[in-house]
């Protein structure tokens, strides 16, 4: 029993018949009622966690989301995540996150992961780590391949956040699980392959708004193709990678200022 998580998603349950989502969930019972799985996930929308682990709940399990460890250093939500005994990644340290995500899979525990690292802004699916199968193979676990379809709706990269009553349709659809196998580049591009089909035929029976910004390129939407996409995504990294040098040279400095004066005030002194 975990009051608190059950708690947290009795509250967006709650927040999502606010604002009229409609959803549609397919294979949940894919989802194992006991033991270890990783949860891959494909991402659209910042809103993809809260929605991801509603198929679990079928059989009355929670999902540990490997989440960035800004979220669990804010005041508010890292408390919260710790609680729900989430696991955060440290993009300085990824070896403790996935050391730890070894751990919570060999525990029994779902561990919810997003292959693509971070939102797609084609709604495409992007190009996939392979933490998700080296998890699984070191911890003898499957890949429970997971597709969510209207999320960017409420709120994605770029665009204004639509969290009122919208009656946006999510469609989700889990896949049936696939066994670990090595290497890992094999079972990581089955993954993609598997994903990839799955949210063609989900996107399949969706109605889509033509020329709309959250549709993608192939489906007559407005959206960046992939291409475009990854050359944004290279661009933004480049501009956050210069940005920390910046900051971390005005730090330097500012150091190398009080050391300065420090020394200054000593001779002074000894005058």
């Amino acid at each position: 029993m975990e009051p608190f998580y059950r708690t947290i998603i009795g509250v967006a349950r709650t927040l999502f018949a606010a604002q009229g989502l409609k959803f549609s969930i397919t294979g949940e019972e894919n989802i194992p009622e006991t033991g270890g799985a990783v949860i891959a996930i494909n991402h659209t929308g910042y809103m993809d966690f809260t929605y991801a682990g509603i198929p679990a709940r079928a059989t009355k399990r929670y999902i540990r989301f490997m989440a960035k460890k800004e979220v669990f250093d804010h005041k508010i939500s890292g408390p919260m995540m710790r609680a729900m005994k989430h696991i955060p990644v440290d993009r300085g340290d990824a070896g403790e996150s996935y050391r730890l995500a070894v751990e919570a899979l060999r525990a029994g525990q779902l561990v919810g992961v997003f292959p693509e690292e971070t939102i797609s802004r084609s709604f495409e699916l992007k190009a996939f780590r392979s933490g998700a199968a080296r998890m699984a193979n070191e911890a003898g676990v499957p890949v429970i391949p997971m597709v969510i379809w209207g999320s960017q709706r409420v709120w994605t990269k770029g665009h204004p956040k639509r969290l009122g009553r919208t009656n946006t349709p999510i469609t989700i659809e889990v896949g049936a699980p696939i066994q670990p196998f090595e290497p890992a580049a094999e079972m990581t591009a089955q993954l993609h392959a598997t994903m990839e089909e799955m949210l063609h035929r989900v996107q399949d029976g969706y109605t889509h708004e033509p020329g709309a910004y959250w549709v993608p390129r192939r489906l007559g939407g407005s959206a960046p193709t992939l291409e475009e996409a990854t050359a944004q995504d290279e661009a933004a990294a480049a501009e956050r990678r210069a940005r920390k040098a910046r900051e971390r040279a005005a730090r330097e400095g500012a150091a190398g200022d009080g050391n300065d004066d420090a020394g200054g005030d000593r001779g002074t002194s000894a005058q």
